[in-house]
């Protein structure tokens, strides 16, 4: 193909969905031009993919979109807990969990909460962020072909509305074109896991009687589990607009066609156990629920990212959640490679790092279909890789045994059986509340341009001026901070919180934080020599050497 191009961008997103349009928010954060192609004229329209972890949370927080993101979220921030039930009438069932964060334990760990915000609410935001930020972002617009090289991608867009074609010439395509991904299927990557899992129908309708039947229990999703009638009902705004999951069984040759208004109306009104329940059919969606990772994350300067890279049950909302991750760790490792300051070799731990992480994951979501026994889903012996374990160890513990790392266990597994943030090299930097020039802000918000170097003020200052020669000398933009209660220092733990002991080190020790938030290296205590113990750490982290 040519390498005569209409159009030259750093990078190309091949996708307008949470992923695609998560990676523009970060890579505008970061100063990365890009431009984004969907092929769809517009965010979904379908309010599915709702459960924010608390880590993805956290991330919109730093990219300064988590507000607006809480706004839209805003009608459903009082529903929690899942609740199994046979229907709907009377006090049957049981509550599989009633609080997200009982007891508030959550704000040891974290700024950020989860939050209930469909996808047809999120995209918006993400959209209007992104744009804000200079994204050129082109919806009705389809990726017809992409030619990599060596030195980058060159790829024909067409405006699906116009017809017109574009040549776009890239140094990076990433591809968050979906399960089904062109570009995947064009590099040939095949895939790892059990594949196909069961199959929903997802049917919105409006009810306005069924708030009544409903009455206080607020839920995220209620399991109805009368047989020949299950199904998972989810409310969009708690007074008449309900989600309802309806299995369904292509492998029995039952068709979509099938799913007639009336048919779904019937299914739901048994599943409710009302008889007469008033019930408007507005629109329906198939869905497929799968556990399928990608063998390979990337080929050259092609990256896959989100649904393209894995896909798993929406048990536990791991998907997009660790869709929005991947753009994440991306995203600073091509401003780093973009900008020079990192080695090519960087970004090879992209699939190093996170196609571990979406294995484990979607073997937990599996296994969380099976403890929730999700409509439709009948699990083949051995499926689900054993009991899901606790939830926060996959939201927030998960971690880089191997990577863009220095010191990190490479035995140790990519999502623990229980959550420990105490800043060991691979895992995410643990949260602690400090006073920065008299405004109270966590440790994670200083994670996001660049690698940032904690160390104690006084007598560990050796490594403060240690990271201003590196930095120098490596043309790494490397923030350094003095964190304690000393005149010398730019951040102060508040309630004289001992930020050494919260990080694993001596008081003379110091961390080094990846710029997404992720420890990348840290000593434990003072060195003879830090400028050349932190030039090493760094260099290795950045494939410098």
């Amino acid at each position: 193909m040519s390498r005569e191009a209409d159009l030259r961008v750093p990078v190309l997103i091949v996708g307008g969905s949470l992923t695609g349009l998560s990676a523009s928010l970060f890579l505008g954060r970061l100063g990365v031009r890009h431009t984004l192609v969907e092929r769809h004229a517009g965010t979904s329209i379908h309010p599915r993919g709702r459960g924010n972890n608390v880590r993805t949370m956290e991330l919109f927080r730093v990219a300064g979109a988590e507000p607006a993101i809480r706004r839209a979220a805003s009608v459903l921030a009082g529903n929690h807990g899942i609740l199994q039930t046979p229907t709907l009438v009377g006090e049957a069932g049981e509550w599989l969990f009633r609080e997200i964060d009982p007891g508030g334990g959550l704000a040891r760990f974290s700024p950020s909460s989860w939050c209930l915000c469909s996808q047809n609410d999120l995209e918006p935001v993400l959209l209007e962020h992104a744009r804000d930020l200079g994204g050129d972002l082109r919806f009705s617009t389809e990726l017809t072909s992409f030619d990599p090289d060596p030195e980058g991608v060159t790829a024909v867009v067409v405006n699906r509305d116009t017809g017109e074609r574009t040549t776009v010439r890239a140094d990076y395509l990433v591809a968050a074109d979906g399960p089904r991904s062109p570009v995947r299927e064009s590099l040939g990557i095949g895939h790892s896991g059990a594949g196909d899992l069961f199959h929903n129908v997802s049917v919105t309708f409006r009810s306005r009687r069924l708030a009544e039947v409903v009455g206080e229990r607020r839920f995220i999703v209620c399991y109805l589990t009368t047989p020949g009638a299950d199904g998972a009902l989810l409310p969009v705004d708690n007074r008449e607009r309900w989600v309802f999951h309806a299995p369904w069984h292509p492998e029995r040759g039952e068709t979509l066609e099938e799913f007639t208004d009336e048919r779904c109306a019937q299914h739901i009104r048994r599943a409710v156990g009302v008889a007469d329940l008033d019930v408007e059919i507005t629109g329906r969606a198939p869905w497929h629920a799968a556990e399928r990772v990608a063998r390979r994350y990337a080929v050259g300067r092609v990256l896959l990212a989100g649904d393209s890279a894995h896909e798993m049950p929406p048990t536990g909302a791991f998907g997009s959640n660790t869709g929005i991750q991947d753009a994440h760790n991306l995203a600073w490792k091509l401003a780093a490679v973009l900008g020079g300051w990192a080695g090519p070799g960087l970004l090879e731990t992209y699939d190093t790092e996170r196609r571990p992480v979406a294995r484990a994951t979607s073997e937990r979501a599996s296994a969380r279909s099976v403890e929730h026994s999700h409509p439709g889903y009948v699990p083949v012996p051995g499926a689900g890789g054993g009991r899901a374990g606790g939830i926060l160890g996959v939201v927030l513990g998960y971690r880089y045994p191997r990577g863009a790392v220095v010191g990190a266990d490479p035995q140790a597994p990519p999502v623990p059986g229980e959550l420990r943030l105490t800043g060991e090299p691979g895992s995410r930097a643990p949260h602690m509340w400090l006073r920065r020039e008299g405004e109270r802000i966590s440790t994670l918000d200083l994670y996001e341009r660049s690698p940032v170097l904690l160390a104690g003020a006084g007598a560990a200052a050796g490594w403060h001026e240690a990271a201003g020669r590196v930095a120098e000398k490596l043309s790494v933009p490397l923030v350094a901070y003095r964190i304690g209660a000393g005149a010398d220092a730019d951040l102060v733990p508040e309630d004289g919180a001992d930020w050494a002991r919260v990080h694993g080190t001596e008081p003379g020790g110091a961390v080094l934080v990846r710029p997404d938030g992720f420890v990348a290296w840290r000593s434990a205590g003072p060195v003879p020599d830090p400028e050349a113990a932190l030039r090493s750490a760094l260099s290795a982290v950045l494939a410098l050497d």
